[in-house]
């Protein structure tokens, strides 16, 4: 029977695990950070790094938004870049890709394929209107859009036939599981990223509004976690505290609701940014300064996103951190100080920007109603007697404003 002491030194406990269980031991919890902020010693010093990444990459964000659209567009393609990065590395082994020089670039082929393939469908439109002074690059543009989907259904088979001749023998099962997670990673980051974009070009605000919504509730929430934070919130992720969790809610919602009334955009306001007026109760003290309050429509939906933000997105990050409790790491990368990884800070953005376009579609956007359209509900819904009757009246009316305008 093997004993857990050396003979003449202390006794040391073992670290004991139930076999196939994914806990992650207590030694590499508190190594990962399992302290709550409030009780970290050196909190302080953290915070600084934290705060200076963060001056720097709100400041960076900024004015690549007042550059406009086509420079976010590409800062969402830099970072989609290195968010395949640090997901690519995650599984891959150095020992394994010794034996198969050049595998690894195959992600990367299959990444640009995808990227082709969800941008092409995107901006296709867009890009003949910017090169439309040119005739050559207009006809190559054009056969591009023409041939897209072909175009990039050759490229993925290339790809499939390169990985069919890429396998080894006793490397299958290493190989077959790259490919899965390759085209896992494709899933998580197009996804979201499609959906970003979407956002930028239905109007810079639909995708600034979103983001800075979760930027404001992350920063709330580091806040309130490491000034009060003393109730642990999930076990997925140790420092998170429900004080951090509920303060960072209602600092969002404040935020969304009342950084718009602000005065802050500079443009001919649509009907969702005219302001409507709502007189106040009599009741009131009459020292109270407000006799009426002005809101915008905008007001209203931005409070539901705010909503979103403070509520739902953070189990983004919360799958996340049980992502790498699972792969036993603390950050997906190093590429932030204080930070981590991109993907560290894009978790709840990706679930943000898929419920932002998807709001924006169910209830900001118009119906557009086309004659097609209309003539089918006519034709399919209308008995012809009633249709003979609508031609009849639609025919006066039409005949009543012309000699009428005249």
């Amino acid at each position: 029977m093997q004993k857990d002491t050396v003979s003449g030194g202390p006794s040391t406990p073992r670290l004991r695990r139930r076999k196939g269980s994914n806990e992650v031991p207590s030694e590499l919890d508190k190594a990962n950070g399992g302290r709550l902020l409030v009780n970290d010693r050196n909190k302080y010093k953290s915070m600084l790094i934290r705060a200076y990444s963060s001056v720097w990459m709100i400041g960076g964000f900024a004015l690549i938004i007042y550059m406009g659209h086509l420079y976010i567009w590409a800062m969402v393609v830099v970072i989609q870049i290195f968010m395949a990065k640090e997901l690519f590395i995650l599984l891959r082994k150095s020992h394994e890709d010794k034996h198969l020089p050049g595998f690894k670039h195959l992600n990367w082929h299959f990444f640009f394929t995808a990227m082709l393939f969800v941008y092409g469908r995107i901006l296709s439109q867009r890009l003949v209107n910017t090169v439309t002074t040119d005739k050559f690059l207009y006809k190559l543009v054009g056969k591009f859009i023409k041939y897209h989907m072909v175009t990039c259904y050759f490229l993925y088979i290339a790809g499939f036939m390169w990985f069919i001749l890429a396998l080894k023998k006793k490397m299958y099962k290493y190989q077959f599981g790259q490919y899965a997670w390759t085209h896992m990673i494709l899933i998580v980051v197009f996804t979201q990223s499609s959906f970003t974009v979407a956002n930028i070009f239905e109007g810079i605000f639909w995708f600034l509004l979103p983001a800075s919504l979760i930027v404001i509730n992350d920063i709330a929430a580091y806040i309130f976690g490491f000034f009060f934070g003393k109730t642990p919130l999930i076990k997925l992720s140790p420092k998170k505290t429900w004080e951090g969790f509920i303060g960072a809610s209602v600092a969002t919602m404040i935020s969304a609701f009342v950084d718009l009334s602000t005065g802050w955009l500079h443009c001919d306001p649509g009907p969702l940014f005219k302001p409507e007026y709502f007189a106040l109760p009599e009741w009131l003290p009459g020292w109270f300064p407000w006799r009426e309050i002005s809101i915008m429509p905008v007001q209203w939906h931005a409070l539901c996103l705010g909503l979103f933000a403070s509520i739902i997105a953070p189990f983004g990050g919360f799958f996340a951190s049980g992502f790498k409790r699972a792969f036993k790491i603390k950050d997906f990368g190093d590429s932030i100080p204080g930070h981590g990884g991109i993907t560290d800070r894009m978790d709840c953005q990706m679930v943000m920007a898929v419920f932002a376009y998807i709001y924006h579609q169910s209830f900001i956007v118009p119906q557009s109603l086309s004659i097609e359209m209309i003539m089918d509900q006519i034709l399919m819904n209308l008995p012809f007697e009633e249709q003979q009757t609508l031609y009849m009246k639609l025919g006066q009316s039409i005949m009543e404003r012309q000699y009428g305008e005249s």
